[in-house]
């Protein structure tokens, strides 16, 4: 298909990225309203989790069914995973720094990175916790769960007999000592871990994003935090969370644009945006106007740089010279030469 270009037309339109100034004004005004919003979140989440904490005998019963389950299904690996650290202090505190300092601080350096370098995966993952974690408050407040540590099966609380960070990160009147299932440990950082590796171009932060859920998933059975089910719940969720997120957070960034009167992104700076009426034929002359290809237009970065002439086609009279069309380079709208336009004129 080919279309004409010729008779007046309107001016270029110039549109400029606002200023260096002004833009960081603007992202760190959204930084500390992600931040403040990230939050209050999270807050909410330890406040809803403490106060939802279930009877002790419930947890205590389902904890025990749990263990039953997992025995019929193999996967009774609790008390086998802990003997191999118990009496090597070096593995006890490096299961437990794992434990302590991989979760939350990982999970909050990931998502200011991301907010700064990644915007949109920062949203898909933003979303994706805030999604299994609201599935997780439910299940916590409806179905109590001790954890292996708080059950009489013989498994060592490494964490609260080794250490007291824990205590530093979550305040004991906001943990639900009871909501072992599922693991959202092993949950978000298995989310931390596809988003960071799916973004990362450096080998060793993918190797970081790979390890870090799978040394999670290890760190929460041996310190005797959960079940082997639990983490295993736990990463399901959460990726049921991403897979939701990725459909909802479109319609989220368009609604928080129109709340917060943003326009959508502008092109980079300095970009020329020809707004001519490319279908505008020419009225006032007799013969034909030269001839655009549409593919060349539409897809500019397949062209040569240069200035390239538009050659005769089938029906155009060979005396009018032919247009010529300027591209700026790869990738960018052409521009129309207005005194090839006029010869034809």
């Amino acid at each position: 298909m080919a279309r004409r270009i010729g008779g007046p037309q309107p001016p270029l339109t110039r549109v400029t990225a606002a200023p260096w100034t002004e833009r960081i004004a603007l992202n760190i005004r959204e930084l500390a309203r992600q931040i403040a919003f990230v939050g209050a979140a999270v807050l909410l989440y330890f406040v809803v989790r403490g106060l939802t904490q279930g009877s002790v005998g419930d947890a205590v019963d389902n904890g025990m069914a749990l263990l039953r389950l997992e025995h019929r299904l193999g996967l009774d690996r609790e008390a086998w995973a802990q003997d191999l650290i118990l009496g090597r202090p070096v593995l006890v505190d490096l299961a437990n720094w794992i434990y302590i300092w991989g979760h939350w601080p990982v999970i909050a350096a990931t998502l200011l990175w991301l907010h700064h370098a990644h915007r949109r995966h920062y949203l898909l993952l933003r979303n994706a916790m805030f999604l299994s974690g609201a599935v997780g408050l439910v299940i916590f407040a409806t179905f109590a769960v001790a954890p292996p540590r708080l059950l009489d099966v013989g498994l060592t609380d490494t964490v609260a007999v080794h250490s007291t960070s824990y205590r530093v990160l979550q305040p004991p009147a906001l943990v639900n000592k009871y909501a072992a299932m599922p693991s959202l440990h092993v949950g978000w950082n298995l989310l931390v871990g596809v988003t960071l590796f799916r973004v990362a171009r450096r080998w060793p932060l993918r190797v970081f994003a790979v390890a870090s859920p799978v040394l999670m998933a290890v760190a929460v059975v041996v310190t005797a935090n959960h079940f082997v089910l639990d983490g295993v719940a736990g990463a399901a969720l959460s990726l049921a969370g991403l897979w939701a997120s990725y459909r909802v957070t479109p319609q989220l960034e368009l609604l928080d644009r129109r709340i917060h009167h943003q326009p959508d992104p502008a092109p980079s700076d300095a970009t020329v945006i020809d707004l001519r009426d490319r279908r505008h034929r020419r009225g006032e002359s007799g013969h034909q106007g030269g001839v655009v290809d549409d593919e060349a237009v539409d897809a500019p970065g397949r062209q040569p740089v240069g200035r390239l002439p538009v050659g005769h086609r089938p029906g155009v009279d060979p005396a009018v010279p032919p247009l010529e069309i300027s591209h700026q380079g790869g990738g960018e709208e052409p521009a129309v030469d207005d005194d090839s336009v006029e010869r034809h004129r």
